[in-house]
């Protein structure tokens, strides 16, 4: 599928704002594959499609999670995680997008996932650094993506959890998992 193409998909499910947003995701995301080496297209994808459900019903998406999605737990974790697993099955089924590393991209870019592979990665940062996003902290990441993937996953998880923790709001343990395991990763690397 090309962008144009795709773009026009996923256009009209998206407020004129979270379509700013899905191009900047997209540039940003094309700009770390291309520094990482990971598969552009793939990579061009996924950010197109990462927010595709991002404003379906809530209750419709709750029971496509109930009823055919595996990770139910992601329900006793509020309605924001949904449009990540519920956007990957919908790109699938609606769109005819069957690569599996496209759609887990999609499904882990809000929560991340242990062995996170590089398109997971990047699609959860361009979603966390892209140029429209201004609050604190984030000038750091794009920092530290500049040279240091990883680094800048761990950093956004990090900023991540602090946010969710000042407001006391529940941490999906998926990402507390995720950012323990890249932690350790970085340690074996040393």
């Amino acid at each position: 599928m090309e962008r144009n193409e795709a773009l026009e998909i996923v256009k009209p499910h998206l407020t004129k704002h979270r379509y700013e947003h899905t191009l900047g995701v997209m540039e940003t995301a094309i700009r770390l594959a291309e520094r990482f080496g990971a598969d552009k297209k793939k990579t061009e994808l996924a950010a197109i499609f990462h927010d595709y459900a991002k404003f379906r019903d809530k209750e419709e998406m709750r029971l496509l999670v109930q009823n055919v999605l595996s990770d139910r737990l992601i329900l006793e974790y509020g309605t924001e995680l949904l449009h990540a697993p519920c956007g990957a099955y919908y790109v699938e089924h609606e769109v005819g997008i069957n690569d599996s590393e496209i759609l887990d991209a999609i499904r882990f870019h809000t929560t991340g996932r242990p062995g996170m592979t590089l398109l997971d990665k990047i699609i959860f940062l361009a979603d966390y650094i892209e140029p429209g996003r201004t609050f604190p902290g984030v000038e750091h990441v794009r920092e530290l993506a500049e040279n240091d993937l990883d680094a800048a996953v761990v950093q956004a998880i990090e900023n991540t959890i602090a946010f969710l923790m000042k407001r006391r709001q529940l941490i999906f343990p998926e990402t507390v998992a995720t950012f323990n395991s890249l932690v350790k990763d970085k340690k074996r690397e040393k």
